[in-house]
């Protein structure tokens, strides 16, 4: 692994998703303000802390639990993000920039718990 969690691209992706999601929920009703947009705001955070936290683990297996954790945060947001748009918070465009950005996570997160487990095997 690298020297810090800051070089992996799957972290910065994180990151760049959390940012869209700020700008999509800052569009939502301020009735949704401790629905919705708390929910996946935290949840968008959660993704890019989990990848860091599990990186700074002691074993392999600490660190795909938290790759595992972060995965389920990405369905959580899939999740909000639908309810959200069939409800018509934000803008389509917004939506489908989060909704992209979260797939990419998503598959590079698969991809790198593959590399991790076939690596212990």
């Amino acid at each position: 692994m690298g020297t810090s969690y800051k070089q992996l691209v799957v972290w910065q992706r994180a990151v760049e998703l959390s940012l869209a999601i700020y700008q999509l929920t800052s569009t939502f009703p301020k009735s949704e303000q401790f629905g919705l947009t708390n929910q996946l705001r935290r949840a968008s955070v959660s993704v890019a802390s989990n990848i860091a936290e599990g990186y700074g683990r002691s074993t392999t297996g600490e660190y795909l639990l938290f790759l595992g954790h972060a995965r389920g945060s990405i369905f959580e947001l899939h999740t909000q993000l639908v309810i959200s748009s069939a409800l018509q918070f934000g803008s389509e465009e917004s939506h489908a920039v989060a909704m992209n950005l979260s797939d990419e996570v998503s598959r590079m997160l698969v991809a790198i718990m593959e590399k991790l487990r076939k690596s212990r095997k």
